[in-house]
């Protein structure tokens, strides 16, 4: 096992068990929200705070997801003019696109990283502190930046010459 393939496990596997963390807070934001909806349709009360919480659940759930699904190559893209280029090019086209990815992402880690550092402010209703929220946009964001690396430089191989 090469050191690519030995880097690219670990990555896949932190980008997997984060998404199932992820996953767990789902289960939560349904049933809260089916709650409130039919506490609000019965008794004409909505349950305080569900809508920001729910921010939260959904932030959760989306942040910690958005690395396994750019490991399973489930974000959308548009192929229509690639599936016509050769093996190579399509390699380049594919190595320039995740470039311009791993720019983005990291901007935004590293933004959020000093967002945290910086956050001292509570939520309107709940008093939920946001630090935490913004420093798992770092988290977040690094674990994709992750998935792009490993992404960018399996392009780069086919391009130098790995497929032909």
């Amino acid at each position: 096992m090469g050191w690519l393939e030995g880097i690219g496990k670990a990555v896949r596997k932190t980008s997997f068990y984060l998404c199932c963390v992820g996953m767990v807070f789902v289960m939560p934001l349904m049933a809260l929200t089916t709650v409130d909806v039919i506490a609000r349709a019965v008794w004409s009360k909505p349950i305080p705070g569900t809508f920001e919480l729910s921010e939260y659940l959904l932030a959760i759930a989306i942040l910690l997801g958005a690395a396994y699904t750019q490991q399973v190559k489930g974000h959308v893209g548009v192929d229509f003019v690639t599936k016509r280029l050769g093996p190579r090019l399509k390699a380049l086209s594919e190595a320039l696109c995740t470039l311009g990815c791993l720019i983005i992402v990291g901007l935004l880690a590293w933004q959020g990283y000093l967002r945290a550092l910086e956050e001292t402010t509570v939520s309107d209703m709940l008093r939920v502190p946001q630090a935490p929220f913004r420093f798992l946009v770092f988290v977040a964001g690094m674990t994709l930046f992750a998935e792009f690396l490993l992404d960018f430089m399996i392009s780069l191989k086919n391009l130098i010459g790995g497929k032909k």
